[in-house]
């Protein structure tokens, strides 16, 4: 395929909201490629609610130059530059380390480096912006789950959050493996989180969560998975932490019991990202977008993200003709 040396892209120069600091450049260079690299011509990009955060803490003595945001993408292998795959290869992926800290290659643009390593055929049962929006936060729920967690089949799962894209895929995935699910979200995303699987569902909005759940007296979970993050205004998180005290940190000396806690930093491992995608390819797991923007909407779609009413992901269509 022909490569051009130069492509639109969307830079960060500075620090501050999408708004303030990302600018359309019609002349960004196209990457060049380190050892087990291959360079990916972008079909379709997903948002990730990390990007328009680090825009907005990292300063710019740090930056020290422009860098393209975002992680994840689903594009065709125009340099294999050596690697397992060869040009024409249709792929999906994600970028692990932040672009701001690495050389300025991230996924809002035409072109990306990408480890071969980080890369898996993309599913052909799914369109390439459903491909876009998988990778990074199936492999936080995947890894969360069944690397950390343990989880294991007949066990039971509380997910706070069924309704972020790292809950949705947390709920498919538990399912898939035959685990209870229960899960919390806002009543008017009930039918939605009951349509991804889950057996019991809890209104964080009627109540604090953790006497919503004593009074339900349900049998015990063996494993809790935080998927919210930082919440939009409104939601109380409050009642979860109380819960996540109660019957998960509080020490023994306080009538606590014995349970082990970790802060999940997703890892780009191959083998989990190939199983990831025969979930898809067998129809065990859907992805789930919220909605697609033109790459020149960029900026509205990160509006959209950050209004914290996104069921989904948010994908980024580079190549207009994309379905």
């Amino acid at each position: 395929m022909s490569i051009p040396r130069t492509q639109r892209a969307w830079l960060v120069a500075a620090k501050g909201t999408p708004a303030q600091v990302l600018r359309m450049d019609d002349n960004v260079p196209v990457p060049t490629l380190a050892k087990g690299e291959v360079l990916v011509q972008v079909r379709a990009a997903a948002l990730n609610p990390v990007a328009y955060k680090i825009m907005g803490m990292v300063p710019g003595f740090i930056l020290k130059r422009p860098y393209i945001p975002e992680h994840d993408l689903a594009g065709i292998v125009v340099d294999a530059n050596g690697s397992k795959f060869k040009t024409g290869d249709e792929v999906f992926g994600f970028l692990s380390a932040p672009p701001a800290f690495r050389r300025p290659s991230g996924t809002l643009a035409q072109y990306a480096r990408v480890p071969a390593s980080a890369l898996v055929c993309r599913p052909t049962n799914i369109s390439w912006t459903e491909a876009a929006g998988i990778p990074l936060v199936a492999m936080t729920a995947y890894q969360a789950l069944f690397k950390i967690a343990k989880l294991e089949a007949g066990q039971s799962v509380f997910v706070n959050g069924g309704s972020t894209a790292v809950g949705a895929f947390a709920i498919q995935l538990a399912k898939a493996n035959g685990c209870t699910v229960a899960a919390s979200a806002s009543g008017k995303n009930e039918a939605f989180v009951r349509g991804l699987g889950a057996d019991e569902f809890f209104d964080y909005t009627k109540g604090p969560l953790h006497e919503t759940l004593a009074a339900a007296n349900l049998p015990k979970f063996h494993v809790f998975l935080e998927a919210v993050g930082p919440q939009p205004k409104g939601f109380d998180i409050g009642g979860f932490w109380k819960l996540v005290w109660k019957v998960y940190l509080q020490p023994g000396w306080l009538g606590g019991t014995r349970r082990s806690w970790r802060i999940i930093s997703v890892a780009n491992n191959g083998d989990d990202l190939q199983r990831v995608a025969a979930y898809v390819s067998e129809g065990k797991i859907k992805p789930i977008v919220d909605s697609t923007f033109a790459f020149e909407d960029a900026l509205e779609a990160y509006e959209r993200m950050t209004s914290g009413r996104a069921t989904g992901k948010i994908v980024i269509k580079v190549d207009p003709n994309v379905d």
